[in-house]
């Protein structure tokens, strides 16, 4: 026996599907579709009368940074750890904010993850025991000033101490906005000379400070000076301007840079609510002009230390054409080890991404060396075991696998390959070396082996990197 249905129920049956379609006819409409912009943030009332044309010039985000506890205060409402932190900044690192960057933030929440990253508080004042002034050991690896080189073919060039906005758990807060690092042409062309003369260095990059934070033509001068260097073969900048000041990604900034290639930018990324539609914008800008994006991120406590937001953070990006590149264990600069996780809290986030989602959005984690150790990568351990006839893994799943060894390998004869000839490419120090087919040279008989633990028990693991030098 057939039921009839009410007319009240088709009528609202037949109205959800029309709001279904309508909704789908939407998402069809973008192009592609999914790429609709995240929506952005609304301007606090300080600013409600400023103009468009004002909003959108980086100058006047410039001149009307929050600097003052008594702007900060019109803007958001501030606890009392807030108000000493941003009273007593000048101890530690100086409190600049960009205008739109404020306008991104939650003005009654104080654990607001943007406000956060940029807004001092007075747990910076204290010093943990294991809180380092240089903890990446950047001056004692420093030939000449403005420059670290701690790998053998690449550079870092530290070319101002200013940046739009100020981290709060910035790793070169000994420097930021210091006044130290201050631009001048001597300084670079002292630079420019090192790498002139250093045949090895085939990569450079350009940070500070913000690496995009100098005027165009200090940051022309630089960047021509470089690709000047016949064996230079890649110049990369690091920068938050994207971020903090999307609005200096301008067309004139854009045609300069792209007369530069090879040119790469890494943009320091923390939170998906960084990714507005002003940051997309400036990323297609770049992107658009032939510039390879990548992304770092800082893993921090109560900001993104959530498998959930790293994930959507990585999705974002690449929508946007960023790669993400590092995750980065936080440094053990002095003040910040209220912004520092667990090592693990780093292993489960990548536990999270590999396998659940797409392989080029994984970033690479990273404990950056105390010392000037460099880069070391920490994975989830995927080789569980190996004989000589085969290794067990596991894969994301945490179900087992046996992969079997090849029983007839011939190996690479490194003596008539003409790369392995090419002593350019040839690795000189470290495990590299001690692999080469060549024997490892051996320290001077006067000097003493290192004993690497000695000096960590000490707290003088710094140390150890003058004594490495003298030995090569």
């Amino acid at each position: 026996m057939r039921t009839s249905i009410p007319a009240a129920t088709l009528v609202s049956t037949n109205l959800g599907k029309e709001r279904q379609t309508a909704e789908m006819n939407r998402e069809e409409l973008e192009d592609p579709p999914g790429t609709k912009p995240p929506q952005s943030g609304s301007r606090p009332r300080l600013w409600a009368d400023v103009s468009e044309e004002e909003w959108n010039d980086w100058h006047w985000q410039i001149r009307n940074r929050i600097t003052k506890l008594e702007e900060l205060k019109r803007v958001l409402e501030l606890t009392p750890e807030e108000e000493e932190g941003v009273i007593r900044a000048r101890e530690t690192l100086r409190m600049a904010i960009t205008p739109y960057f404020v306008s991104l933030m939650d003005p009654r929440d104080p654990n607001c993850p943007l406000r956060r990253q940029v807004v001092p508080t007075s747990r910076e004042l204290e010093v943990d025991p294991t809180d380092l002034e240089d903890p990446l050991s950047e001056d004692a690896q420093s030939p000449v000033p403005g420059l670290v080189h701690r790998y053998p073919d690449r550079v870092l060039l530290v070319v101002t101490d200013q940046c739009p906005s100020y981290c709060r758990f910035c790793t070169r807060r000994r420097l930021v906005s210091s006044g130290r690092e201050r631009v001048g042409l001597q300084k670079i062309d002292a630079v420019v000379e090192y790498i002139n003369q250093h045949s090895q260095v085939r990569d450079a990059l350009i940070s500070g400070g913000d690496g995009l934070f100098l005027s165009e033509g200090v940051l022309e001068h630089l960047l021509s000076s470089l690709r000047r260097i016949p064996h230079l073969e890649v110049i990369r900048i690091g920068t938050r301007v994207p971020v903090y000041l999307p609005q200096r990604i301008t067309p004139q900034l854009v045609e300069m840079l792209r007369r530069y290639h090879p040119l790469w930018i890494n943009i320091h990324v923390n939170h998906p609510k960084e990714i507005t539609p002003e940051m997309a914008k400036a990323c297609a800008m770049l992107a658009d002009a032939g510039i390879p994006l990548g992304s770092q991120t800082v893993l921090l406590a109560g900001i993104n230390d959530c498998p959930s937001i790293i994930k959507c953070l990585v999705q974002e990006l690449v929508k946007v054409r960023v790669r993400p590149y590092y995750l980065y264990q936080c440094d053990l600069s002095q003040g910040i080890s209220h912004f520092r996780t667990p090592v693990s809290k780093g292993v489960e986030i990548i536990e999270h991404l590999r396998g659940h989602t797409s392989g080029f959005a994984v970033p690479t984690f990273v404990i950056d060396a105390p010392g000037g150790g460099g880069k070391i990568p920490i994975t989830p351990q995927y080789l569980l075991s190996q004989s000589d006839s085969r290794v067990v893994l596991r894969n994301y799943e945490g179900r087992l696998f046996s992969y079997p060894e090849p029983q007839h390998y011939h190996g690479h004869d490194a003596a008539s390959c003409p790369f392995c000839a090419d002593q350019r490419r040839r690795s000189k120090v470290g495990v590299a070396a001690m692999l080469a087919p060549t024997e490892a040279p051996h320290p001077p008989e006067d000097e003493s082996p290192l004993d690497f633990w000695e000096f960590v028990e000490e707290r003088q693991l710094p140390l150890i990197i003058e004594r490495v030098r003298r030995l090569r």
